[in-house]
């Protein structure tokens, strides 16, 4: 693909974001944003514009990210829309977002908004068994793909702060709170269905009963998540009182077997086959629509134990997307995993944890930067793969096995035509 057509399909996903900013201000994060995917060494400011050839721009770009206008809900608003144009968006008839938590490692306590966290993989004597780190919550689209794993693109996220180490002029928000939050704005930008998927640390009262159970004015989400082993379950209330009973109709009906014992659930097993961790599985699962206590007796549910081919133990879901089938369902929740994938991508290829920030705006700014940098590469592979299918990108010979492009094949294309995208930004920014 040619320079010049490579550098306008970039612009056309930039484009949608300029309402977040100035004019002025729209051109650093134009270059910015370009710097950041160009670049091939520590992913910071001044290292992203010497991989752009503009170090002589170092104070400006640093000075836009600690004061220039950064209005991020029409960013993320701006961003949602491009998502909601992506091949693929709905997934089972939802939108579906995958919300969970990731810690960015940072060395000083002087570090704006940094925490301690016990580090769970010191197995070594020589590391430091306590770290630390900015926790971020993240919240991501996930895309289907044919007999191919699903891709992540995440979208915004928000900085978690442990209530006794809470920076100066900040208020305190648990972690779910955040997650209700960021998915209840992603609904408000588009309208339709949507699916938010989250690991059952999330499966508590506060999250799911907020998203289904919303207040007046806010919309209804579904959620899914994973189910324990002993959660309360039971079936749903009979239709009328039964004769001879006194008092009002009862709210809960007969207690299930628990998750753990879901085969004794009534109705029969189905069996079938999806893609699950990286190929498809055969699976053999039992569903039944049931009330489960944590979402309280307003809310029917559906909750699904299946056994997986390669797995010695049953998985277990709960989700209020009734239509689904049990399948459907874990074919979702399994899509989640993606999310590991993106985390590694975002430290690994585009710099996450090599941030140099020490206050607050460029610490938050910086992360939203990285984050869209990687669903805009994304994107953009889908652009080229319309125009080009798959012959844009190296496939190794000594790898016949891989069949889709990485982050990384992304940056090897814009990095191959460098010196033209650096000469059609100059004169961009000169305009």
């Amino acid at each position: 693909m040619q320079a010049t057509e490579l550098f306008r399909l970039w612009q056309e996903l930039l484009l949608p974001c300029a309402d977040a900013f100035t004019y002025p201000g729209f051109a650093r994060f134009q270059e910015w944003l370009t710097g950041l995917v160009l670049n091939v060494e520590e992913h910071t400011i001044t290292q992203s514009l010497v991989g752009l050839g503009r170090a002589q721009d170092w104070k400006a770009l640093e000075s836009f990210a600690e004061y220039g206008h950064w209005d991020q809900d029409a960013l993320e608003r701006a961003t949602a829309a491009l998502l909601d144009d992506a091949p693929g968006r709905l997934w089972h008839g939802y939108r579906v977002w995958a919300a969970d938590d990731t810690k960015a490692h940072r060395s000083s306590k002087k570090v704006w908004g940094t925490c301690t966290f016990h580090e769970y993989t010191a197995r070594c004597p020589n590391r430091a068994a306590t770290v630390r780190a900015h926790n971020w919550l993240v919240l991501g689209a996930l895309l289907p793909r044919p007999d191919q794993p699903a891709w992540f693109l995440p979208h915004t996220g928000r900085l978690y702060f442990r209530q006794s180490q809470l920076p100066a002029g900040e208020v305190f928000r648990t972690k779910c709170e955040l997650l209700v939050d960021l998915v209840r704005r992603e609904a408000s930008y588009c309208d339709g269905e949507h699916l938010a998927v989250f690991d059952g640390a999330f499966a508590v009262r506060s999250v799911v009963r907020r998203l289904v159970w919303p207040e007046p004015g806010q919309p209804r989400i579904e959620f899914l998540t994973r189910l324990r082993g002993d959660a309360r379950l039971h079936a749903l209330p009979p239709a009328e009182v039964p004769p001879g009973r006194r008092g009002a109709r009862p709210k809960w009906g007969r207690r299930l077997p628990p998750p753990r014992q879901g085969g004794r659930w009534s109705g029969p097993w189905h069996e079938g086959q999806t893609w699950i961790y990286g190929r498809r599985r055969q699976v053999r699962w039992k569903e039944v629509v049931c009330l489960w206590r944590v979402c309280g007796h307003e809310v029917k549910v559906k909750a699904v134990v299946a056994e997986v081919e390669g797995y010695r133990k049953r998985f277990t879901l709960v989700s209020s997307a009734r239509e689904l089938s049990g399948l459907q369902l874990l074919e979702l929740f399994c899509a989640r995993f993606r999310q590991e994938d993106g985390f590694r991508d975002l430290k690994q290829r585009l710099g996450w944890e090599e941030c140099r920030a020490w206050t607050k705006n460029p610490i938050v700014r910086t992360t939203q930067m990285l984050l869209l940098a990687m669903t805009l590469l994304r994107l953009l592979q889908f652009k080229l793969e319309e125009a080009e299918g798959d012959a844009w990108w190296f496939h190794p010979p000594w790898n016949r096995r891989k069949t889709r492009p990485s982050v990384l094949d992304l940056e090897r294309l814009l990095r191959q035509h460098r010196e033209e995208i650096q000469r059609l930004l100059s004169q961009q920014m000169r305009t």
